[in-house]
């Protein structure tokens, strides 16, 4: 029987190799493919490199049908593989190497270019916690990339082997955008509840540990709507002008979606219109609390100051002081007090209160 080529080397560099061979290919075959798909009308089947290479190199495909294939980035040979056997337009590639994060769909080349986020929504959420899918369709094609796993991907494949039916490239695209307005649903509904909770503290007079709450909330819906919300000149322009390709159920199924997502959006500038007059409302809230603060420091002093004064002058080690040998001397100097302090209070909030 004849031996592999590593069957001379040691057990543990025979490990290491095969490790190293696993690692480079992140989850994707050779060619950098993670998971390919053929659609028609009958139905879906799951297609390899090879069988995607056929299938493309067919002069004329059928005409009801369309592939889906989903690439990974950190796989060196994915782009080769791309380049070799696809003309996807430039601006494609442009966005896979300037590493575009913004949501958004244009029309370029008689090609849809989109690039969508999927966050793995917390309240630690951090940029690097999103993971950015590229999509180039057209009407025979669908290509997509990521660096990181996607759990958008995760859904739709779910979905397909459920037997779910894709009747166009652009149907996949609207299943992206859909699932993304889902993601940015479930962040508005949490962020909601935040703010809900905070709302009930501050009724309820109990905000000494969560206002930082409404500041962390506001900030993130910022920089999520930022990253997640679609560029709308763009997309109205697609709208307005689609590629002759599409169907019109696919226009309507696309300007459907967007108008879901446009829902969300303004619910999102809702919550963080709520969010900053709840801010103003715990700030003049704090603000009267510092009010009443000083108004108890000014009494204080008020009160305080005939006793200091007049302390301070029968408290001299000096001669001739008044009253010093008098036996009701100390009885003078108590009315002496109590009389400035009534003219000093009277002074002080009887004026205002006229």
């Amino acid at each position: 029987m004849k031996r592999s080529d590593n069957a001379h080397l040691p057990f543990c560099l025979r490990c290491l190799s095969m490790f190293t061979t696993a690692t480079t290919l992140y989850g994707s075959d050779q060619m950098g493919l993670i998971c390919g798909y053929l659609f028609s009308q009958t139905g879906s089947r799951v297609l390899s490199s090879t069988e995607a290479e056929a299938w493309l190199m067919q002069a004329q495909p059928p005409s009801d049908e369309f592939i889906w294939l989903h690439f990974n980035l950190a796989n060196t040979n994915c782009e080769k593989w791309l380049h070799r056997h696809l003309d996807l337009s430039d601006i494609f590639y442009e966005a896979l190497h300037e590493g575009t994060r913004s949501t958004r769909i244009e029309y370029a080349d008689n090609t849809l270019i989109s690039v969508i986020n999927d966050v793995v929504f917390d309240f630690s959420f951090d940029a690097s916690d999103v993971s950015t899918l590229w999509l180039s369709v057209d009407a025979k094609v669908v290509i997509s990339a990521r660096v990181k796993p996607s759990l958008s991907i995760d859904r739709l494949r779910a979905s397909v082997k459920q037997g779910e039916v894709l009747s166009s490239s652009v149907d996949l695209l609207v299943h992206f955008l859909r699932d993304q307005a889902d993601v940015l649903t479930k962040i508005v509904r949490d962020v909601a509840s935040q703010v809900d909770y905070v709302e009930d503290r501050l009724l309820a007079n109990k905000l000494e540990k969560n206002r930082s709450h409404l500041g962390n909330s506001r900030r993130l819906l910022l920089r999520l709507q930022r990253l997640l919300a679609p560029e709308p000149s763009a997309l109205f322009r697609l709208l307005n002008r689609p590629p002759l390709w599409m169907i019109e159920d696919d226009v309507q199924n696309l300007r459907q979606s967007t108008e879901e997502f446009s829902t969300v959006l303004r619910d999102m500038t809702s919550l963080q219109e709520r969010i900053k007059l709840l801010q103003e409302e715990l700030a003049a809230y704090v603000n009267e609390q510092n009010n009443r603060s000083l108004f108890v420091l000014t009494t204080v002093t008020v009160l305080a100051l005939p006793i200091n004064i007049i302390a301070g002058l029968f408290g001299m080690n000096v001669g001739g002081i008044p009253l010093a040998h008098d036996n009701s001397g100390f009885w003078l100097v108590i009315v002496m007090v109590a009389s400035f302090t009534l003219i000093a209070v009277w002074f002080a909030f009887g004026k205002n209160r006229d």
